[in-house]
């Protein structure tokens, strides 16, 4: 198994986990570009979001909402948090592996860069 977010996924790597079920695990960016940076990873491999099912659809709605849920534990909520999901290099994926960066704790200008 080369894939980075599935050798974390076995325990094979270790990283700081944030939350985990049987679809999801939820690790702190080892790189955080806010003072909160999670990365939320479907245990399924996905390589990105033009590679989505219909039978996907759950669990992108489960992500969302351990998102919004973490969002609220953490105090972010109110003040505003971002999730963020990079397609393919030129947006910045550089681990084929479907997740989301959930950024909060500082004001972020729009349009990203």
């Amino acid at each position: 198994m080369s894939c980075l977010f599935c050798r974390i996924a076995a325990g094979e790597i270790p990283a700081k986990m944030v939350y985990q079920d049987e679809k999801l695990l939820v690790i702190e960016d080892i790189n955080p570009a806010t003072p909160l940076h999670l990365l939320l990873i479907p245990r399924k491999h996905i390589i990105g979001i033009l590679d989505l099912l219909p039978e996907d659809d759950h669990l992108i709605g489960h992500i969302f909402r351990v998102a919004a849920a973490i969002a609220r534990e953490r105090g972010v909520a109110e003040s505003g948090f971002r999730i963020v999901a990079n397609t393919n290099a030129d947006a910045g994926q550089s681990v084929f592996h479907v997740h989301f960066h959930l950024l909060a704790g500082r004001s972020m200008a729009w349009p990203p860069g």
